[in-house]
C-alpha cells in the first residue's frame, strides 16, 4: 500500500521505540508501589522481640508471645504482626515440608495464620502481645515453623517487614548475594523495608505423665518397704543393743545421666 502523496511515512521503529516507552512509563509505579522504604538494618531486629513458643503434646495448647517495638524516632500508626505456620520438619527422621492440614493452628481461628492489630506505639514504646496456638490430637511429632511480619504507618510512609519464610530460596540468595562472592542483606531486592526473627512450635508426646508414674510407683515401694521394716523391729534385745539397718533411698526416675528435663 502507497503512502498518500505529500505524506512522508513514519518508520515503524519509532512507533515501537515509543510503545515501549510508555509500557516503560506504565510499569514504573506498579513497580515502586510493590516495594516499601527500607528501615536502618540496627533498627530490623528491633520491632519483634522476646519471641517465644511453646512444646506440645499433641492435642496441647499453648502461647507464642513476643513484644513489639518501636526503635524509631516517630510514633508507628496502623500496626498488624502477623503469623503464620508454614513449613514442617518432621520428626524422626528430620525432613522439612509442608504443614500437614489442621495439624498446627493459630489465634484460636482454625487456620495455621493470626492477624493482630495494635494501637499506636510511641517512640521507644513497647507492647507484650500473645497469640494462641493448638496441636490436633492427630499433630505428627516434629517442629512447625512460624514465619511473623509486621507493617505499619510512620509519618505517612507504608513499611512492611517479613521474616525469612516469607521468601523462596531463589529470591533470598539474590537479596544476599554481594560483590565479589561476599555475603551481604539487602531488603530492597525483597520489596520489603527489612527482615524480622521467626520462631517455631515442637510438638511431641509428653513424656511427663509416664514419670509422674514412675514416681508413684517408686514413692509405693519405699512406704512399703517402711512398713515392712517397721512392722519387724522390737522395742530391744536383751543385751540392751538394737540391730542396725542399713540406709536405703529411692533410685531417681531420671536416671544418673540425665541431661534435660524429659530425658
Amino acid at each position: 500500500m502507497r503512502n498518500p502523496p505529500g505524506r512522508s511515512p513514519f518508520p515503524r521503529t519509532i512507533v515501537v521505540a515509543v510503545l515501549l516507552l510508555f509500557a516503560a512509563a506504565g510499569a514504573l509505579p506498579a513497580a515502586r508501589a510493590a516495594g516499601y522504604p527500607p528501615v536502618p538494618p540496627a533498627d530490623q531486629g528491633a520491632f519483634l522481640e522476646s519471641l517465644a513458643a511453646p512444646s506440645l503434646a499433641p492435642g496441647g495448647a499453648g502461647e507464642v508471645a513476643l513484644t513489639v517495638h518501636d526503635p524509631l524516632p516517630l510514633p508507628l500508626t496502623s500496626i498488624v504482626v502477623s503469623l503464620e505456620v508454614y513449613a514442617f520438619n518432621a520428626y524422626p527422621g528430620n525432613a522439612t515440608g509442608p504443614v500437614p492440614p489442621g495439624s498446627v493452628t493459630l489465634g484460636g481461628s482454625g487456620t495455621p495464620a493470626s492477624n493482630v492489630s495494635l494501637p499506636d506505639l510511641s517512640p521507644g514504646a513497647a507492647q507484650a502481645i500473645s497469640v494462641a496456638v493448638a496441636s490436633s490430637s492427630a499433630s505428627p511429632t516434629g517442629t512447625y515453623a512460624v514465619r511473623t511480619a509486621i507493617t505499619f504507618t510512620e509519618n505517612g510512609t507504608a513499611y512492611r517487614l517479613a521474616s525469612r519464610g516469607y521468601f523462596d530460596a531463589a529470591a533470598w540468595a539474590a537479596a544476599t548475594s554481594g560483590p565479589n562472592g561476599t555475603t551481604e542483606l539487602n531488603v530492597s531486592r525483597l520489596g520489603v523495608s527489612g527482615v524480622v526473627p521467626e520462631t517455631a512450635v515442637l510438638v511431641r508426646t509428653n513424656p511427663f505423665p509416664l514419670v509422674l508414674v514412675l514416681l508413684a510407683g517408686v514413692g509405693a515401694a519405699v512406704v512399703g518397704a517402711g512398713a515392712y521394716f517397721a512392722a519387724r523391729e522390737r522395742p530391744g534385745s536383751t543385751s540392751g543393743t538394737r540391730p542396725t539397718r542399713d540406709v536405703r533411698s529411692a533410685p531417681s526416675a531420671f536416671g544418673k545421666r540425665r541431661t534435660s528435663d524429659g530425658d
